[in-house]
């Protein structure tokens, strides 16, 4: 949470923290918890033994099926590089094919 960049508005300061969080069964920690609602982010967190998860799969998928996109890319799937600027831009190369893809269809 706190590697996280200032989030870009088109009107007003950007924003420092993200609205909400959604999480699945292995962050159900109190101490994450009170650490979230002291920074004023809304947390969406199943309980183990009470909740399902089948909830958050609606948000989950999302980042699940773009991590899978990344996967696609051999470069990528496993971090051939050692500098990390390196490895960031490969990333944003793949992003970007990734959306160019995706605006084509």
């Amino acid at each position: 949470m706190r590697g996280i960049p200032p989030i870009r508005s088109r009107r007003g300061p950007r924003r420092r923290k993200p609205a909400k969080l959604h999480a699945d069964k292995g962050y159900d920690y109190d101490y994450l918890r009170r650490w979230l609602r002291e920074r004023g982010i809304t947390h969406r967190i199943a309980r183990k033994g009470i909740e399902t998860s089948q909830r958050l799969g609606r948000h989950r998928w999302k980042i699940e099926r773009t991590m899978a996109w990344l996967a696609g890319c051999r470069r990528l799937h496993r971090r051939y590089e050692r500098k990390a600027e390196h490895f960031l831009a490969f990333t944003a190369i793949a992003c970007a094919l990734i959306c160019y893809r995706r605006l084509a269809k």
